[in-house]
């Protein structure tokens, strides 16, 4: 598909990079990224699969990264004190993220979608769904969290990897990246260097900004604990996770289902925080298997 971008998207009016998979008369399923990635982050190979299931698929650029707007005279972005609880450096919240990706529908004329949102883009994924529940025709958390910090919890190795040094130097970035997947990647599967390089290169050749990267570090953490909020959701609702997961511990995945009522809760032994090429098909399968069940109930006008 050829890349393309939505201007004045959102209450913020910015400008939204994207690109289509499958018949555009199909359901939208809506791909939202976790921090730091592009929408390189779902890959080619998962965006067709899901596709060839009856389904268009629209993935993007969240703000502060790849070629969708970012925000270089925004406050400096401090992740630290961020996490000690002085949120003041935050220059957005999830809720303009979700607005952001609302925004992205109304510039596609699509009424609703079926939103699938991964790590941070899970968190995104379940704000729409409380802020904008008109647009939400389905919700999938993939290795996501509530917010609340008692579950969810990182591995330290995987604060290791992320607190490594930031790289500048295009040599460098995809070097971190690899060393990163190493860690946080799937244990029970084949690890596909290859593939990790490509887009890590793909990704810094289009766009590379740590502070952007921060700046949404910031709003993630600024997010607070959706439990509550939660329990009130109707949206028919599938979580995923990996039972390997350094990142984002399943207890995160486990809270989400817990709260949400009727919840669909699926684990993957070996899993971890990324998207084995082994697993798209089953992972498809469940998305549009979720995809259909909601159609069924609330058929697109």
């Amino acid at each position: 598909m050829t890349e393309q971008k939505a201007f004045g998207v959102g209450p913020s009016k910015i400008e939204i990079a994207y690109e289509r998979f499958g018949d555009p008369h199909d359901p939208a399923v809506l791909l939202v990224m976790g921090i730091a990635l592009q929408m390189l982050g779902w890959p080619e190979g998962f965006c067709a699969e899901l596709a060839s299931r009856g389904v268009q698929v629209i993935r993007f650029d969240n703000r502060d990264v790849g070629l969708s707007s970012h925000f270089p005279h925004a406050p400096v972005p401090d992740v630290r004190a961020a996490l000690a609880g002085d949120l003041s450096s935050a220059s957005y919240t999830l809720s303009d993220m979700a607005a952001d990706s609302v925004g992205l529908l109304d510039a596609l004329d699509v009424d609703g979608a079926h939103v699938v949102g991964l790590s941070m883009g899970g968190a995104i994924a379940q704000t729409m769904a409380l802020e904008h529940p008109g647009r939400v025709r389905s919700l999938t958390s993939l290795m996501s969290t509530t917010g609340d910090l008692s579950v969810g919890r990182p591995k330290p190795e995987a604060l290791g990897a992320l607190a490594a040094p930031v790289a500048t130097a295009r040599e460098e970035v995809v070097e971190r990246m690899v060393r990163t997947v190493r860690v946080l990647g799937s244990p029970g599967f084949p690890f596909d260097e290859a593939a990790v390089r490509d887009r890590a290169a793909r990704s810094y050749d289009r766009s590379h900004d740590p502070l952007g990267v921060a700046r949404q570090a910031v709003a993630s953490i600024a997010a607070g604990d959706r439990t509550e909020r939660l329990r009130a959701l109707t949206v028919p609702t599938l979580v995923i996770h990996g039972a390997d997961d350094p990142m984002c511990d399943v207890s995160g995945g486990r809270a989400t289902a817990d709260a949400v009522p009727g919840a669909e809760f699926v684990t993957f032994e070996g899993m971890g925080h990324d998207l084995p090429r082994a697993l798209w098909p089953e992972i498809a399968s469940l998305i549009t298997g979720l995809v259909r069940r909601a159609e069924a109930v609330a058929p697109v006008r």
